[in-house]
């Protein structure tokens, strides 16, 4: 009997520790301690880092991004250096592409079409430049508004002379606002976006990003790795904003095989020069405002930059180099605020693209550009395996018009009109 008694004791310790055995101990993960200096934990502390970014809204993800200051390359649009436009392409991998999107070309193959059934006569001007949705009497009234903005320069030339390198801005400057107000009065009626939109004069733009990295040469950091970082700070002549994002111009799988110049040198030796002060990013308009999208940017060239100047100084061979690195950081930076806007950033790239334009004078001479931003992840560790690329489509330079003679515009270019309309135009 007393074995008898024994037997379930001993069952049920044998039961007791077979479950003990089969628990598995709940310990907490192992991870590398976020004080140290080694590799491990700094890696550590940018993915706690990058988690708490994810994590937070909008406006706190951009001033925890933009919140460390350090030493930065600040690039100028508007630069002196010679073949800018190739180094601004590496900082920015963006590709380019001579000639405009193919929703830009139609429009001139009918033109060019059209001057060449009648041989030796020309139709009228507002035949050779009929657009879709938009008749000859419309166009007539566009030709007139940029006759009447042409005029105004002509007017604003009997002025005396300013001070030194404000001709451009006292003088063609009205041209451009009177010509950007005007065409968006005129074709809001063709582009119902216009009606909503919002016409900045003078707009600040800014943009900071990471590209690149170096070894600190000096100093307590001396020997740490640290990424570059960039800062664009742009003032266009004015922009127009929008509530709905334009449609792409080309997939984000076409830009796999462009080409972007590969620079090796450090960027100082462009040059470049590296300032601290708070970072920036900003479209023209804060946050809450519901015209979040860019449409088209209008910049002026300087005085110091202006053809003639170049001309005497020998480098009209840089006259299109400027053109194209004005352009190219300029819609770059309004482009990447604006992803940056909607929550994408540098850890978190964009899933569609985003679309601007721009147009580039010096009151006669006009070159047209379109952006289109397919990725955010430009630095060392996002970099490693995107195959995207940003995309930038521009013309060669344009003339307006020859001269006025007696209150009369003569040699009015309608194919820089025509490509006005379908910049202005275009919509989703």
């Amino acid at each position: 009997m007393a074995a008898r008694r024994r037997l379930p004791l001993l069952f049920h310790l044998k039961l007791v520790h077979t479950e003990a055995a089969a628990k598995k101990p709940a310990y907490p993960p192992i991870v590398h301690s976020l004080t140290a200096k080694s590799k491990a934990a700094k890696a550590r502390q940018l993915e706690e880092w990058v988690k708490k970014i994810r994590a937070s809204p909008v406006e706190e993800r951009l001033a925890t991004i933009t919140r460390m200051q350090r030493m930065k390359f600040v690039i100028y649009p508007q630069t002196f250096a010679r073949n800018a436009d190739r180094w601004y392409q590496h900082f920015t991998k963006t590709a380019y592409v001579s000639g405009l999107p193919e929703k830009f070309c139609l429009g001139q193959e009918k033109s060019t079409e059209e001057k060449s059934t009648e041989e030796g006569s020309f139709p009228p001007a507002a035949t050779q430049a009929t657009l879709p949705g938009i008749d000859r009497d419309a166009f007539e009234d566009i030709r007139s508004v940029v006759t009447r903005a042409i005029l105004s320069v002509h007017w604003h030339k009997k002025k005396p002379r300013t001070f030194v390198y404000g001709d451009q801005e006292r003088m063609v400057g009205p041209f451009l606002r009177n010509l950007v107000t005007g065409l968006t009065f005129s074709l809001a009626k063709y582009n119902p976006l216009l009606h909503q939109a919002s016409v900045d004069l003078n707009p600040q733009v800014n943009f900071y990003w990471w590209r690149g990295q170096r070894i600190i040469p000096k100093g307590h950091r001396k020997g740490r790795v640290e990424a570059h970082k960039f800062q664009i700070d742009d003032h266009p002549h004015s922009q127009i904003r929008i509530t709905q994002q334009l449609p792409e111009f080309t997939s984000m799988e076409a830009s796999y095989a462009a080409e972007v110049p590969e620079i090796t040198v450090a960027p100082n030796l462009m040059p470049l020069f590296r300032r601290q002060y708070e970072n920036h990013v900003f479209t023209g308009s804060k946050l809450p405002d519901p015209a979040c999208f860019g449409h088209t940017q209008f910049h002026l060239v300087p005085d110091r930059y202006h053809r003639d100047r170049m001309a005497k100084m020998q480098q009209l061979d840089q006259v299109e180099v400027f053109l194209r690195a004005n352009a190219l950081t300029s819609l770059f930076a309004w482009t990447g605020a604006q992803a940056m806007y909607q929550g994408f950033w540098n850890y978190e790239d964009v899933t569609r693209p985003f679309v601007s334009q721009a147009v580039i004078t010096d009151g006669n001479f006009f070159n047209f550009f379109c952006y289109q931003l397919n990725t955010l992840a430009l630095s060392v560790e996002t970099d490693a395996n995107n195959p995207r690329k940003n995309v930038l489509w521009g013309t060669e330079t344009l003339k307006l018009y020859d001269r006025v003679e007696d209150g009369v515009v003569v040699g009015l270019n309608d194919d820089v009109i025509r490509l006005l309309v379908q910049f202005l135009i275009n919509q989703p």
